[in-house]
Order: structure tokens, then sequence, then C-alpha cells
């Protein structure tokens, strides 16, 4: 795929925003568990956290990370930045490892890997992005039929899944809260593309401010994006941030691509084999996912069992 000088810069601001947001996800954690002994965990519907300096640091470095995301996306396909997540696992993981003492097993580190292979297969095969010169244009491509059932049904599963779903399952089960996160975010950063060309091309002199659309398109951002931070609150607040990093990326990722060829038919100018190439980029991240979460209690020490405290130890003691 040739690289134009916007893709270049696409390419260097969604590689930023994954430093950022990776930091972010263990200085949001670190707050979290700051706050948690001081009050009620997020993980069980408290708000603590918002009194915490930590968390605040670290919602502070996800929103620097986000608008170089933000700006990414005015640049550059989804299709390409969106994948570049990837880095945001490794970083992670790896701060993970050494500042929160989550062990990350030699299995978790393959599937990093695996990840990031899948990734790359995408990147070097994503297809070029069409001209977009209004926001009309791209609110003509978002009110197709098939993103428009594509959209009813996302806003459907993500009722379920918080009114029917998290109440029951949401302590237990990662993907719950992940779920509602990335089926969210696959409309949010439509949105944001939206977005983002709205504010290119008014920077350019062409205000597009003037249509209502891009408004609309700012109100689905914001509340999405607060919506999503909650459940990603509770994502990292109940369980390993080492496996929550790459799960969400993987979900996120899927979702956001599908979302992406559904609106904007990216597949229309590609053949056989890069769509071909790009499937096989899905298959391996969706194994390095299912790696990780397999193997995610493998890198903890299991707690050795003390006989003192066996009952039938005692029972015997006391009967001689």
């Amino acid at each position: 795929m040739g690289m134009s000088n916007d893709n270049i810069r696409g390419l260097v601001l969604a590689l930023s925003s994954s430093v950022f947001i990776g930091s972010s996800f263990i200085v949001k954690k670190k707050g979290l568990m700051k706050a948690g002994s001081n009050g009620i965990r997020a993980g069980s519907g408290g708000f603590s956290y918002l009194y915490e300096p930590w968390w605040w640091a670290g919602m502070i470095t996800m929103v620097i990370g986000e608008i170089a995301n933000f700006a990414a996306y005015a640049y550059a396909p989804a299709i390409l930045v969106t994948p570049l997540g990837a880095l945001s696992i490794i970083f992670s993981a790896v701060l993970a490892h050494f500042i929160l003492n989550e062990k990350l097993h030699e299995f978790g580190v393959l599937g990093c890997i695996l990840c990031v292979v899948g990734s790359t297969s995408i990147v070097l095969h994503a297809p070029r992005e069409r001209d977009i010169e209004s926001v009309k244009q791209v609110w003509q491509l978002a009110t197709q039929p098939g993103f428009i059932v594509y959209c009813c049904v996302i806003v459907i599963a993500v009722f379920i899944l918080i009114f029917l779903v998290v109440p029951q399952y949401g302590q237990t089960h990662m993907v719950v809260y992940i779920g509602v996160c990335s089926l969210m975010g696959s409309l949010t950063v439509m949105s944001v593309k939206a977005l983002s060309i709205a504010l290119k091309l008014t920077f350019s002199g062409m205000n597009q401010f003037i249509y209502f659309q891009t408004w609309l398109f700012m109100i689905i951002v914001i509340v999405f994006c607060l919506t999503q931070i909650n459940y990603l609150n509770k994502a990292l607040d109940t369980f390993n941030t080492a496996v929550v990093s790459p799960v969400y990326y993987v979900m996120f990722t899927t979702f956001t691509i599908l979302a992406s060829m559904i609106m904007f038919k990216d597949w229309d100018s590609q053949n056989a084999s890069q769509i071909v190439t790009e499937l096989c980029g899905f298959v391996t991240i969706l194994s390095g996912t299912f790696l990780l979460h397999k193997t995610k209690d493998m890198g903890n020490d299991p707690k050795p069992e003390s006989p003192a405290y066996d009952p039938k130890t005692i029972t015997i003691s006391t009967a001689e």
C-alpha cells in the first residue's frame, strides 16, 4: 500500500496515541486500587475513584491519547488507524508487569505477538480511503440500509448486556464489560471519523458546523465515550489489566473494522488476495486473544496450602 503524506501523519499520531493510552491503563488501575482501599470499588458500583489524583492523571493521559487518535482518523482510514492500537497492548502489559506486579506468562507474551502480527497484516493490506469533501457525504454513508441495520443490532445488544447480563455476570465474566465498550466503540469511531473530517474541512476553510449532522455526531461521541469509560473502569477494577487491555483491543478493533467495512464499503476496492490476507490477520488476532484469555492465570503464583489449617490435622492432634 502506497503511503501518502496524510497516511504517514495518521500513522505517527496513531502510534503516539497507543503509547499514551497504554500508559493510561496502568495509571488508572493504580488510582482505582488506591480508591478501592478507601471506599466502594468501581467494580461494585462505587465512584470513589473520582477523588483519586492517580485516576485523574490516567484520565488526562487517556484524553491526550484519544486526541491524537482523533486527529489520526482525519488523515488515515479507520482500518489503518484502529489496528495500530496493538502497541498499547505491549506497552500496557509491560508496565503492568513491572508496576502492578501483574505477571504476564510466556504464553501471554506469545498472544501479544500474535495480536501484533495480525494487526500488521491488516495494516499492510488496508484499502485506500475514499475522498470525502463534506460531512453530509459521511451522513449519506451512515444512513445506508446496511449500516442502519448494523446500528440497530449494536444498540439492542448493548441494552441487553447492560440491563440483563451485567447484573448477573459482570463480576465473573470479563467479556461482558468489555463487550459493552467494544460494541459502542465501533459506533463511536464512526462518529469520531465523521467529526474529525468535519474539523479538518473546517480548518481548511469549509465550515462544516453549519450542518446539523456535525453536531449530531458530536453528541454521539460524547455520550458513547462517557458510557465506555464507566464500563472500562469496571473491567479494569475487576480483572487483570494485562488481559483486559488486549481483549478489549481485539474486540474493539474487530467491531470497528466491521462497522467501517459496512459503512464505507472498503472491500469494494480490493481484490480477493487482499481480502483473504486481511481475514488471515483477523484470525491471527483472535488466536492471540484466545491464548491470552486461556493462560491469564498461569503467571500468578498459587497460594501454598498450610497443613496447620487442615481440619483433619487439628482433630488428630486434639485426639492425641
